[in-house]
């Protein structure tokens, strides 16, 4: 590939990685696995001066004729508005929140990181010991907030609140790193160190605890919602475009109302009479219908290699590293709910799917097969291969530090629509398993937006008509539509509230791709070709949703 374009690419995310080494762990760049990002505001202003320079070198560039360096350009600078937008709000010093934060970000890597060789215990045993080093710049970053009466929301505090007594506590997954590296192999004085590490670590998130709830605490607001200017600057972050918040907010009401009335219909056929919670209420406690912990792994592990050997070539190209994807249980103190985790840029880690399922000995099986369809093949695990994989097309930056919920989240939730398409979910039940999971991201759009803006349930709604969102009615909308467990849809709202923007992400990603496609057929008629249309839209990438759009309207036919 000519084209400076892909060396400054290639030397962004070598910058990057040294700027943030949490990050170069997750994206699997090496060399970095031993170090804390700096999460102090003098951090943040660093971030800010190297986007900024970054844009500079980006835009002093000489024009390249070539389609696909043109392309990285577009990447990298849609890259460095919508991430300088983000670390430079305000927000991102009030950033306490149920997840995706820092304070659960520093103990997230730990999931990710090479317990089995010395040079791998090695960094975990470092990154232990100096987590109280983390902790503080994080600490002095929310302190200068409170100086600029910039904090959190009370709710969000008591949730972190109770992670932090989780991971400080005797069944902290920062402590089970001492038997995992004992399992593979760790020796004596390794274990000795890692024990002292992991007490470290769990002492860190102890005293960040105490500081939280004696300081921090009695001085955070009461109030949830965000309100528009905040929530604008979030949503435009997640999606890389802008939305009509009135006309999506009504849509996202329209796609609830037929969701329901498809799952309506399905209930007939799993408990005749019942209605859509009685056949909720039937599934998630009929032990026919339920796994256990082990079992649930193995029968989630074989939905996937089944799609992927049976959609390979036909639907998509998988190139041959990505056809490994593992499934695993996530670790205690996790968000309830499931995520996926990338490979390694060599591949040497394999992508995998984590469910997060509580305290729970049996698990109900409905609602859960289209969640490993959405997180491992052909979802998550496929986009985020692909693009590692185009070593040719695409810059080293979009591969490893280019993710954007609109078309990332929105292709995993297009994923789960379209295994309906091709006949995956064979029982009624796993139909209405993925309607429960794409009503609850229409549910996500309607309380999301309602909640933030203070707007009111629409009055030709059955479900509190008229009425002002509060915190128990959303968990009340995702217990009797979504089928969630109650303390799953607390979880779930509280993420809402403390994300602003985020979670609407996932139907308005899958509603772009599903226009596109519209497009394409009734462009193409008998000439579309559904592969090549997904070829498209995962070399574009899980970029912001307004490049997505051009870059697969401009593809020839």
């Amino acid at each position: 590939m000519a084209g400076d374009i892909w060396q400054l690419s290639d030397a962004a995310v070598d910058e990057l990685a040294a700027l943030y080494p949490v990050e170069a762990t997750y994206v699997g760049v090496e060399g970095y696995d031993h170090l804390w990002s700096d999460y102090s505001p003098g951090g943040l202003e660093a971030g800010l001066d190297y986007l900024r320079d970054l844009r500079r070198r980006i835009d002093t560039l000489p024009e390249d004729p070539d389609r696909w360096a043109q392309r990285a350009t577009q990447v990298a600078r849609s890259f460095v508005d919508l991430e300088e937008a983000r670390t430079g709000h305000e927000d991102a010093y009030r950033a306490v929140r149920t997840l995706a934060c820092p304070l659960s970000e520093v103990r997230e890597v730990f999931d990710v990181m090479d317990t089995e060789s010395p040079e791998g215990r090695e960094a975990v045993i470092t990154r232990l010991s100096t987590l109280p080093e983390a902790m503080s710049d994080i600490r002095s970053t929310l302190e200068a907030g409170m100086g600029r009466n910039l904090l959190a929301a009370r709710r969000q505090v008591l949730g972190v609140l109770e992670q932090c007594a989780t991971n400080a506590g005797e069944k902290s997954s920062l402590r089970a790193l001492v038997p995992t590296m004992t399992e593979n192999g760790a020796s004596q004085g390794e274990r000795k160190a890692a024990e002292v590490g992991a007490e470290i670590a769990a002492g860190a998130f102890a005293e960040m605890g105490e500081w939280l709830e004696q300081t921090y605490l009695p001085a955070a607001p009461d109030a949830d919602a965000v309100g528009p200017e905040r929530y604008a600057a979030a949503s435009r972050y997640f999606l890389g475009m802008e939305v009509d918040v009135e006309e999506t907010y009504q849509w996202g009401w329209s796609e609830v109302e037929r969701i329901r009335a498809d799952m309506e219909t399905l209930s007939e056929q799993i408990q005749p009479g019942s209605g859509h919670r009685g056949a909720i209420e039937l599934l998630n406690t009929d032990p026919a219908r339920l796994a256990s912990r082990e079992e649930f792994v193995r029968l989630m592990q074989e939905r996937q290699d089944v799609a992927l050997q049976e959609l390979e070539g036909s639907h998509f190209d998988v190139p041959e590293p990505v056809k490994q994807v593992v499934t695993k249980l996530a670790p205690p103190g996790s968000h309830i709910g499931a995520y996926y985790i990338s490979p390694s840029q060599d591949f040497s880690r394999p992508g995998g799917v984590w469910f997060s399922v509580g305290d729970e000995v049996e698990i109900p099986l409905w609602e859960n097969v289209s969640t490993a369809y959405h997180e491992g093949f052909p979802g998550h695990h496929l986009q985020t291969g692909i693009q590692m994989s185009l070593a040719e097309r695409t810059s080293r930056l979009q591969r490893l530090w280019v993710w954007y919920s609109g078309s990332g989240e929105g292709w995993a939730l297009y994923s789960e629509t379209l295994m309906r398409e091709l006949g995956y979910y064979e029982k009624p039940e796993y139909v209405f398993g993925m309607l429960a999971s794409e009503i609850l991201r229409a549910c996500r759009v309607a309380i999301d937006i309602g909640l933030h803006h203070n707007l009111s349930i629409p009055h030709n709604q059955p479900f509190h008509p008229g009425e002002a969102w509060t915190f128990d009615t959303a968990v009340e909308m995702l217990t009797n539509y979504a089928g969630l467990l109650p303390d799953y849809a607390v979880s779930e709202v509280t993420r809402y509230l403390g994300w602003p923007g985020q979670a609407p992400a996932y139907k308005i990603g899958e509603r772009v791709i599903l226009n596109l496609r519209a497009e394409r057929k009734a462009r193409e008629g008998a000439d579309f070709d559904l592969k090549r249309f997904h070829a498209d839209v995962l070399e574009a990438g899980p970029v912001g949703l307004a490049l997505l759009q051009e870059f697969v309207r401009g593809v020839e036919s």
